[in-house]
């Protein structure tokens, strides 16, 4: 079994022996925000965290060990404000939050920093991308944050993903359904009905909400066509993501 380094689980005798083995940490981001009907709100978090474990073991099977942060739970999250239980931050505290993380890191050895972020709200990803910035200009670590939106990425992933309808659809369900079964409501996903609505271009269109873009029960897509399948191809891409992107800091 390869080694899979979770902070949070470690003491810190611990922690400061992998750090003398690696400099290298992945940090799962996520949020807590409504995914239709079926999905729990925690599914960007199971997503970003699913993603980061199937990387740190395929580096592992290299040689290359990692440090698993704790996941952000707390995103900026407008758009599902409307829908019961989505809790959002101001985009300064998780710029802030991206900046503090990252400097308690470098502090003990962790100077390789890679996010794995999951909640693809614009003003979330800029924040994050923000706090990454400060933090390389400062010279304290080396951090990269992925991008699942840029071309290089998205031509990875599938159809319905490049076409925009992005959220709590067969995309994200089918992650959940390969990561965490259990939290699936199929009794809700299967009659759910398609929403095929480019909720990136809605955005862009000046909408401020997953109702203002067209839905009415926050999803995306199509859930009743996800697997687990689908959702195992997916990752293997995610993964492959995140190996490449800590390669080339690596590099650095």
């Amino acid at each position: 079994m390869t080694p899979l380094y979770y902070l949070a689980e470690m003491t810190w005798r611990q922690v400061a022996a992998l750090a003398q083995r690696t400099n290298l940490a992945l940090v799962p981001c996520g949020a807590t925000e409504a995914h239709g009907p079926h999905l729990p709100l925690q599914t960007d978090v199971i997503i970003a965290q699913g993603a980061c474990r199937r990387a740190a073991a395929q580096l592992a099977r290299e040689e290359i060990f990692c440090a698993m942060a704790p996941p952000f739970a707390y995103a900026v999250t407008n758009f599902g404000m409307p829908f019961a239980g989505t809790i959002s931050i101001p985009e300064s505290t998780l710029t802030q939050l991206v900046v503090s993380v990252c400097e308690s890191l470098a502090t003990h050895g962790f100077t390789r920093i890679v996010f794995s972020n999951h909640h693809l709200e614009p003003a979330n990803f800029n924040a994050i991308k923000t706090g990454a910035r400060q933090v390389n200009e400062s010279n304290r670590a080396r951090v990269a944050v992925p991008d699942v939106r840029d071309a290089r990425w998205a031509a990875t992933l599938t159809e319905e993903f490049r076409a925009g309808s992005r959220h709590a659809g067969s995309y994200e369900t089918s992650l959940v359904m390969a990561e965490r079964p259990d939290l699936v409501r199929e009794d809700q996903r299967r009659d759910l009905q398609p929403v095929w609505i480019d909720l990136p271009q809605k955005i862009r269109d000046g909408a401020r909400s997953f109702k203002d873009a067209g839905s009415d029960l926050a999803y995306f897509g199509d859930p009743a066509k996800a697997s687990v399948e689908e959702g195992e191809k997916i990752f293997d891409a995610l993964a492959l993501m995140l190996v490449a992107t800590v390669k080339e800091l690596m590099r650095e």
